[in-house]
């Protein structure tokens, strides 16, 4: 057999009916006809531009073995100077100015965020316009507690259930103030629970007797503690929203509960700080400067208790139960003043507050 050259069969070339347009090159005549016209290109940009040695390099055939993409790359350049550097027509209005990006310099503390942003508490909000996030009450949550604190100071030497009844809203308020004095919310169920712990603290000094006020009180304490730590790893929320819900719980159950000192002192001696506390809220409530107003609240606290205790017969040392509960007084009216509270928080906190912290001291100086 000769042997023949090979030869394609024409019935199988799809190109036989379409010749080239235009002549195919090598690929190493392409590969130097793409970098002689991509240094044209980059050279237009800096310096002048370069004449071409060829009409044919300056433009790739169809089946270049380039990509689409990077001729396009190749393409931009060259049109970026013009546009740049062209003048501006005659009678073109002008560009308008674009608007600053939100975090620019100019995006500081603007407007909005001064004026009320979502994002911003209203105590960051006070630092940023350069007041103090420290509020307090003022005059008219003062005289609340001034006349809940008479209402102790008057049913005290009546009996312990005459007691019960102003001794029971004091902790109602003191439970819903602490809550929403850390933000939190609705919370009806840590209310309710941190109430139930002051009720079953007052029920079992009533059963017990003021001789056993301490087993008393301090039994609740313990049980609820225990149960809000139960309750709160039965959530399902997140570790940190638990962990909140706890301390919250647990101290404002222990403030409730605490409370119920007032119970299991003696009566002459809860006449005595009650009243010393309501004459100390008032003084702080005074426009005076923050120094002078302490010291003259607990000058006014010593000297209502001395004029109670001289009423009760505890004689100079309702002095010294007076200046100690108006201590713990203005304790608990500053803790009600942080970061910026609400008016909520000044009704229910800054009422009920002062009275409630002290309470311990009433009942441990008795």
């Amino acid at each position: 057999m000769t042997n023949q050259p090979y030869e394609p069969y024409e019935g199988y070339d799809p190109y036989q009916q379409q010749p080239p347009a235009q002549p195919q090159w090598g690929y190493d005549e392409q590969q130097y006809a793409t970098q002689q016209w991509q240094g044209q290109t980059w050279e237009t940009q800096t310096h002048t531009p370069v004449q071409a040695a060829a009409p044919e390099t300056a433009y790739l055939p169809p089946q270049s073995y380039e990509r689409p993409y990077v001729a396009e790359q190749q393409q931009q350049p060259q049109a970026q100077p013009q546009q740049a550097y062209s003048a501006p027509q005659a009678g073109a209005a002008p560009a308008p100015t674009p608007a600053p990006a939100p975090g620019g310099p100019d995006a500081g503390f603007g407007p909005a965020t001064l004026a009320g942003n979502a994002r911003v508490t209203d105590a960051q909000r006070a630092r940023l316009e350069g007041r103090s996030p420290i509020i307090e009450p003022g005059m008219q949550p003062a005289l609340l507690t001034a006349l809940l604190g008479v209402l102790l100071a008057a049913t005290a030497p009546i009996s312990s259930y005459a007691l019960v009844v102003p001794l029971v809203i004091l902790q109602a308020v003191t439970a819903a103030g602490w809550f929403r004095l850390n933000g939190m919310w609705p919370a009806r169920q840590g209310i309710a629970l941190a109430f139930l712990g002051g009720v079953t603290a007052d029920v079992a000094v009533l059963v017990a007797g003021r001789d056993q006020a301490p087993a008393a009180i301090l039994g609740p304490l313990g049980i609820w503690v225990l149960l809000t730590l139960v309750l709160q790893l039965r959530s399902h929320a997140d570790p940190d929203t638990r962990m909140y819900g706890l301390m919250a719980t647990v101290a404002s159950s222990a403030l409730a509960i605490i409370a119920t000192g007032y119970l299991g002192a003696d009566p002459d001696a809860v006449s005595v700080g009650a009243a010393a506390v309501a004459v100390a809220v008032l003084a702080r409530a005074l426009p005076l400067p923050t120094p002078a107003s302490v010291v003259v609240s607990l000058l006014a606290a010593a000297g209502a208790g001395i004029a109670v205790g001289g009423m009760t017969g505890l004689g100079a040392k309702g002095a010294l139960i007076g200046a100690s509960a108006a201590v713990c007084a203005l304790v608990g009216h500053r803790a009600a003043s942080y970061d910026y509270p609400s008016r909520f928080v000044h009704f229910t906190a800054g009422v009920a507050l002062p009275l409630t912290a002290a309470a311990p001291v009433v009942w441990i100086l008795h």
